[in-house]
């Protein structure tokens, strides 16, 4: 068995609107205290929505974090930290991508953290299929491009490093391990 880390004490450095960031004083197992940093998310969900032809829709966005665009599956923030999942991978499908699907035609693929080392973001993701065409209502910072591709043209992307959020290859490989794509 490891042994205990201990939280001596938690100071919030930071509130934003979808995170807060806190430096932690932690005693070690050789009693020596550390500072670490710890980023508390209010959580998110992702969906893989399928269309009738078997293509995934994905969108392409800027992402500060890295300075780039990045093709990835529909995602974004909980409204609350109480808010379902579910309902927010439905939200977020139509917000981003312009389709809808019924709650009953999302399932539940997968949920994961994303960077334990250092953040609590635990994101449920969800598969869509029977996707109705409605229309995209993006938030006023989100410039999203919508395109379909085949599952074999993003295993491609995910093995040449084109596609490189966590979220989107979980999420993708989940669903192709599954036999849902």
């Amino acid at each position: 068995m490891l042994p205990r880390v201990e939280r001596i004490e938690r100071n919030l450095m930071y509130r934003g609107a979808i995170l807060e960031i806190y430096r932690d004083t932690m005693r070690l197992p050789d009693g020596r205290s550390e500072y670490f940093d710890f980023v508390k998310h209010k959580g998110a969900a992702a969906v893989v929505p399928v269309l009738e032809d078997g293509r995934i829709l994905m969108v392409r966005q800027y992402r500060n974090a890295i300075d780039d665009y990045t093709l990835e599956i529909p995602a974004g923030a909980k409204n609350s930290i109480d808010e379902e999942t579910l309902d927010c991978a439905h939200r977020e499908l139509e917000e981003e991508t312009g389709y809808r699907a019924e709650k009953d035609d999302m399932s539940f693929l997968i949920g994961m953290y994303t960077t334990v080392a250092l953040c609590n973001e635990k994101i449920d993701i969800y598969l869509a299929k029977n996707l109705k065409k409605t229309r995209q209502h993006l938030d006023d910072d989100e410039f999203i491009d919508v395109s379909a591709y085949t599952v074999e043209e993003l295993t491609d992307k995910i093995r040449k490093g084109e596609i490189v959020d966590g979220k989107t290859i979980a999420g993708l490989m989940s669903a192709r391990a599954m036999g849902f794509i």
